[in-house]
């Protein structure tokens, strides 16, 4: 199982904090007034994935670069992963076995002009591509007036660009933009969390993840859950500075992009229930993003 030691830890705290979580009750295995964990003991997952106890916790240590996937599935399903945290300690044990050593900076993307063509044809509804890190890369005129608070943010980078989780998490106008602003805020440290399973070696997401882990305490209690997910659909209700209460449906959709490595990028569509007041709102919005995009290319 040898491998480089960029990603032990991770493996170790995801692993450990998975099997905390898990009652002998609730894995079948009898219980005894003894215990002095909460959750499994090494012993006990070895045994429900088939595997010696030395093996388990050499695992456990983080060395996963070697294993194999029927013995990973079964690792899941002792631990009780669902399908995000099974994707996430496969990506885990992928990245274990990269042979660069060295963390590197990803370059910005570029996105391709039929992605933006994609964008601007939604007109009612707001559309933009967020990669991995959380970066908005591209939007639609209706994305940049619905999230304008975030676009306007001094957490924007010095082209306008935001970051979804810096905004959230460093912003304080965050809380009243996002209604349920802990729910946001747990979605998205899961997103980055994910992500860095996937890249460990992004030097830009590092450096992010510091950032947050330094300046916001809430950032820091839910990284340090280890809880990942890997697409983020449902409902969202903001509170929109111009158009006021606003409940939309949203879906983030895999959108493939020529780029090199593993790159994640989603495309993030928010719209609105016909016949509601969020829709006669989100209306109003995007008559006003169309009328200043139509200046803009005027001017």
């Amino acid at each position: 199982m040898d491998q480089q030691p960029g990603n032990r830890g991770e493996v170790r705290d995801f692993l450990v904090s998975r099997r905390a979580r898990i009652t002998p009750a609730m894995a079948g295995l009898p219980t005894s007034a003894r215990r002095r964990v909460a959750g499994l003991r090494r012993e006990e997952v070895a045994v429900l994935a088939g595997v010696s106890t030395e093996w388990y916790t050499r695992l456990e240590k983080g060395y996963i670069g070697g294993v194999s996937e029927e013995v990973l599935a079964a690792v899941a399903r002792a631990l009780r992963l669902d399908d995000d945290e099974r994707a996430h300690l496969f990506d885990l044990a992928r990245s274990s076995r990269r042979t660069s050593r060295t963390p590197s900076r990803r370059g910005d993307v570029e996105v391709p002009p039929r992605v933006q063509w994609l964008l601007d044809s939604m007109t009612m509804s707001s559309a933009f591509v967020r990669d991995g890190r959380t970066d908005i890369v591209a939007r639609n005129p209706l994305a940049r007036a619905l999230l304008a608070p975030m676009f306007d943010s001094a957490t924007a980078d010095r082209r306008g660009r935001p970051n979804i989780a810096r905004y959230i998490f460093l912003d304080p106008g965050a809380r009243g933009f996002f209604v349920d602003w802990d729910a946001a805020g747990a979605a998205t440290a899961a997103l980055l969390r994910a992500e860095a399973g996937r890249e460990p070696r992004d030097l830009a997401l590092r450096e992010l993840v510091g950032e947050l882990c330094t300046l916001s305490p809430e950032f820091r209690g839910q990284w340090a859950a280890h809880d990942v997910l890997m697409r983020h659909d449902g409902v969202k209700r903001l509170q929109h500075p111009d158009a006021g209460r606003l409940e939309l449906a949203f879906h983030s959709l895999d959108l493939p992009l020529p780029l090199p490595g593993r790159a994640v990028h989603d495309l993030i569509v928010y719209t609105a229930e016909p016949g509601t007041a969020s829709e006669d709102r989100l209306k109003l919005l995007a008559g006003e993003a169309a009328a200043r995009q139509a200046g803009l290319q005027r001017a």
